[in-house]
């Protein structure tokens, strides 16, 4: 038995438990869902197409996924700004496919998708203009043992001459700022020379994640959230509010301990499986609206989420980790239309390299969200596009963690300050 084959074996045990329910049509599934001691209660979603015909979908709320159910793998706890629970890939995964079967993410962020579909030994496909979501995806396919990471670390001359950017001096203190250099300077050096492998881009992946931050556990002085960097400007601002000064902080004990939360779910069984998919894995750097690298009806199954019209900034969070790995935050062209119209043209483009990509009875599972305090609700503008494409859409999943009534979960209330709930437009390819 070859190790893919072990690998897809260990893929069904995963599923063996809940097998009886995951034969059933999704929709008998939705609405007998009582898993979290809640009935699935039934609305409509009512959108019109690009041709001005009304379109009414069969939408169901419930508690699909809850923080109460059990803690996702630890080689999800990477920070990035607007990504979802690993448990909602999973859920779809689970019912809408089987191990050895292609899921992709043309919006890959930091790979939620990516990482929990080579979990479930499924084979991962990934997309995503902004490099950064590379350098957060990539390592957690082909993890370094704890052990190499630590002797890596210990083989970098952290007092290595190097430019100083003291506009840094901000956010750390200056022997921090010399080590944050020198590891970076070491790192692109390294990739530069082809010499980089999964311990360094492991390493990479660690350092842009704990470059600033709100505790002890980041390289940084408090600052804003760990999913975002504020301007030179504003973090001079809060340390004068604050009265701080950024503290001494050691790069490579806190890549040490990082790296050993991430890692702590990576038992033997979980690298086997990772390694046994990461060879067919395909990960592309790329706007998502043209990808013929991916084969056509090569995937069976897409989870995915967007950029919301002008919700994020992503350049705008993302400029001192661009700095880090060295790629200038104004050569990456992200899609962030402000316009709802412009918005759909940009998705109505990606679902027609989407339908390509499915084979015949795939299915997609695109999550959007009410956006501009409810006045926009995102799956009625996306379900004309899909189906311009010739995808139907067959329901609409709102997971409503609050149990608010449903008149809440459809209107504002309930998302007066952002994206509350996780609703979800599925679509499916004639067969």
């Amino acid at each position: 038995m070859t190790l893919l084959q072990e690998n897809l074996e260990f893929g069904f045990e995963l599923q063996r438990v809940h097998v009886a329910l995951l034969k059933a049509p999704l929709t008998e599934q939705l609405l007998g869902f009582k898993e979290f001691g809640k009935n699935t209660q039934t609305i409509e979603t009512v959108a019109t197409t690009f041709g001005g015909d009304q379109v009414r979908v069969p939408t169901y709320v419930n508690e699909f996924w809850t923080s109460k159910q059990r803690a996702a793998s630890s080689l999800h706890e990477v920070s990035y700004r607007a990504c979802f629970k690993p448990q909602l890939p999973r859920f779809f995964i689970e019912r809408l496919t089987e191990p050895g079967e292609v899921v992709y993410d043309p919006f890959m962020g930091r790979g939620t998708t990516f990482v929990e579909a080579a979990l479930l030994a499924r084979v991962p496909f990934g997309c995503d203009v902004n490099p950064l979501s590379t350098v957060f995806t990539l390592p957690r396919l082909r993890p370094p043992t704890l052990e190499q990471i630590t002797a890596r670390l210990q083989q970098i001359d952290y007092r290595a001459a190097c430019e100083l950017p003291e506009d840094l001096l901000v956010f750390y203190h200056p022997e921090t700022l010399e080590d944050i250099c020198a590891l970076r300077n070491y790192l692109i050096t390294r990739g530069q020379a082809g010499e980089n492998d999964s311990i360094d881009d492991w390493i990479k992946m660690v350092a842009v994640n704990r470059l600033t931050g709100h505790s002890p556990g980041f390289f940084s002085v408090y600052t804003l959230p760990p999913n975002q960097a504020v301007s030179v400007k504003s973090q001079r601002k809060i340390n004068e509010t604050r009265g701080q000064e950024p503290p001494r902080r050691h790069v490579a004990e806190i890549i040490g301990r990082k790296s050993r939360q991430l890692l702590s779910d990576c038992d033997g069984r979980v690298r086997r499986v990772l390694s046994g998919v990461s060879t067919q894995a395909q990960l592309l750097t790329q706007h998502s609206g043209s990808v013929p690298e991916i084969a056509s009806e090569a995937v069976s199954l897409v989870v995915t989420s967007p950029p919301f019209l002008d919700v994020v900034d992503y350049a705008g969070d993302n400029w001192l980790r661009c700095w880090f790995i060295g790629v200038d935050p104004a050569s990456v062209k992200l899609t962030v239309p402000k316009k709802l119209e412009e918005w759909q043209l940009v998705m109505t483009e990606v679902f027609r390299e989407l339908h390509r990509v499915l084979r015949p009875g795939g299915h997609v599972a695109f999550e959007v969200g009410e956006v501009r305090g409810g006045k926009v609700k995102l799956e009625q503008a996306v379900v004309p596009c899909g189906i311009e494409t010739g995808l139907k859409p067959i329901l609409v999943l709102i997971n409503d963690q609050k149990f608010t009534k449903t008149a809440n979960c459809w209107g504002v209330e309930n998302n007066a300050k952002g994206t509350n709930t996780n609703r979800i437009v599925v679509f499916q390819k004639g067969k």
